[in-house]
C-alpha cells in the first residue's frame, strides 16, 4: 500500500541530517551525508536495516548530491510521493516566529541572515536551492532555530547599546531552538512535573548552548546576536570580551575575515588545546593543554546554568542533551561537580550508564539525559504549514 511521504533536511556546517517520515510524522528512517572527507558517503538507519553508501557527487555540487541522494532514496522509499520537504534553517531574525512555506520572499529574508550564522545558512540554502532546482513541485517549508525564543522578554533580548540598534535588530535571538522544542516537547509527555518547573537544558554538541525553560517556554539562552555567543564550542570561541575584537583589528592588524576565521574555525576546544576540536580525543589525551580545555569547556557550562538559574528563580532540573551531552559521561559528571553548590548530586552509575535519570533519588536538582529529535520537530512543523495553507496542498 502506497503512503504520502516527507522528507526534512537538517544541515550542519559539515553534514547533512535526513528523516523520512509518513505524512502523520511517523518516523520511517534517518539518514546522514557526511561531507568531511571523500568520497561523500550516505548513512541510512532505516528500521534495523544499516546502509553506508559511497556518493559520487562532487560535495560542491549541491544538485548533483541532492540527484544521488533522490536516487538512493528512491531504491527504499516511493519519493515521488513526498508531500512535503522541511528544513531546519538556523537563523530567523526578527522576521520568523514560526515555520513558513518557503518562497522567494523567504529566501530572500533567510539569505540577508547569513552573516550570522556563516557556517549554516549558506548550506541549508544550497539544499534548499538545490531541491528546488529537481523537484519544483514538492513543498518546501523552514522550520527556525531562533523561532523557539521568541518567548523571552525585551529585558533578555536587549543589549545594552544605544536603542535605534536594538531596533535596526541587533538583539539577542537565541539558537538551537528546535532541539530544545524537542525537550521540552519529551518533558511534557514524559516528566510533566518537571516541564511545568524551571528547567535548564544544555544543548551539547560541536555547537553548544543552554536554554532557561519555564512551563516548556524559553525565558532565556547561552547565545545572542550570533552563533558564536555563549560557552566555548568545538572550534567556536563563546563569550567574548569585545574589546579583544577591537584590538585585533586595530593594533592586532587582522583583517575581517581573519578574525571570523578565528572565531568559529580556530577557537573552542581547538583553540585552547591545539589538539582537537573533539572533546572524546581531548579526554582521552595526556596533554594538559586537553585537559584545560576540558576544564574550560565544563567550568563555563556550570557558570551559565548558574547564570540561567537566576533568570528562572530556581533550577528543578538539569537535561543534558545532543552528541556531547547524551553520550559523554566525564563531560555530565564535571559539570555536575561545580553544580553540587545548588544540591545537584550525581549517581555514578546511572551517569555511566546514560540513563534517563542521573541524579540521585535525594538531589534538590534533578539532572536527566533526554535525546533530541530535531528532524521530529521539522517534520511536525512542516506538516502544520500544510495544514495551515488548506486542503489545496498535495
Amino acid at each position: 500500500m502506497t503512503q504520502k511521504l516527507l522528507l526534512t533536511l537538517n544541515a550542519g556546517s559539515s553534514s547533512v541530517k535526513i528523516g523520512i517520515f509518513t505524512a502523520d510524522a511517523v518516523r520511517l528512517a534517518s539518514g546522514l551525508i557526511d561531507f568531511r572527507k571523500p568520497p561523500l558517503r550516505l548513512q541510512l538507519h532505516e528500521g534495523p536495516a544499516e546502509l553506508d553508501i559511497a556518493l559520487h557527487a562532487p560535495p560542491e555540487d549541491a544538485v548533483a548530491v541532492v540527484a544521488e541522494t533522490f536516487d538512493w532514496l528512491a531504491r527504499h522509499f516511493e519519493i515521488d510521493r513526498l508531500v512535503a520537504i522541511g528544513h531546519r534553517v538556523v537563523h530567523g531574525g526578527a522576521g520568523f516566529a514560526g515555520p513558513v512555506r518557503l518562497d522567494d520572499a523567504a529566501l530572500a529574508t533567510i539569505e540577508a541572515l547569513t552573516p550570522n550564522a556563516p557556517l549554516h545558512q549558506p548550506q541549508s540554502l544550497r539544499l534548499i536551492r538545490a531541491v528546488a532546482a529537481l523537484r519544483p513541485e514538492v513543498v518546501q517549508t523552514a522550520s527556525f532555530d531562533t523561532a523557539f525564543h521568541r518567548t523571552q522578554s525585551e529585558l533578555v533580548s536587549r543589549f545594552a547599546i544605544p536603542r535605534a540598534l536594538h531596533e535596526a535588530g541587533i538583539r539577542r535571538y537565541g539558537f538551537h531552538g528546535l532541539s530544545y522544542a524537542s525537550i521540552a516537547a519529551s518533558l511534557a509527555r514524559d516528566v510533566p512535573a518537571l516541564a511545568r518547573g524551571k528547567v535548564v537544558v544544555a544543548h551539547l554538541g560541536s555547537g553548544a548552548s543552554l536554554c532557561a525553560l519555564e512551563g516548556g517556554r524559553s525565558r532565556d539562552s547561552s547565545m545572542g546576536f550570533s552563533t558564536l555567543d555563549g560557552i566555548p564550542m568545538a572550534t567556536r570561541c563563546g563569550a567574548l570580551d569585545a574589546g579583544v575584537l577591537l584590538h585585533l583589528l586595530g593594533p592586532g592588524g587582522q583583517s575581517l575575515g581573519q578574525v571570523e576565521d578565528l572565531l568559529y574555525h580556530r577557537s573552542g576546544l581547538l583553540g585552547v588545546s591545539g589538539i582537537s576540536a573533539d572533546s572524546r580525543v581531548l579526554l582521552d589525551s595526556p596533554a594538559p593543554e586537553a585537559r584545560e580545555a576540558i576544564e574550560l569547556f565544563t567550568f563555563r557550562i556550570a557558570g551559565e546554568v548558574a547564570r540561567l538559574a537566576a533568570t528562572l528563580g530556581g533550577l528543578d532540573a538539569l537535561v543534558f542533551t545532543a552528541g556531547i551531552g547524551e553520550n559523554q559521561p566525564r563531560i555530565r559528571a564535571a559539570v555536575c561537580q561545580r553544580l553540587a553548590w545548588l544540591g545537584l548530586t550525581l549517581d555514578p552509575a546511572a551517569n555511566g550508564a546514560n540513563a534517563a535519570r542521573i541524579s540521585t533519588e535525594s538531589s534538590r536538582v534533578a539532572a536527566l539525559v533526554i535525546r533530541t529529535d530535531e528532524e521530529r520537530v521539522v517534520a511536525e512543523e512542516a506538516l502544520a504549514v500544510l495544514a495551515a495553507d488548506g486542503p489545496g496542498v498535495p
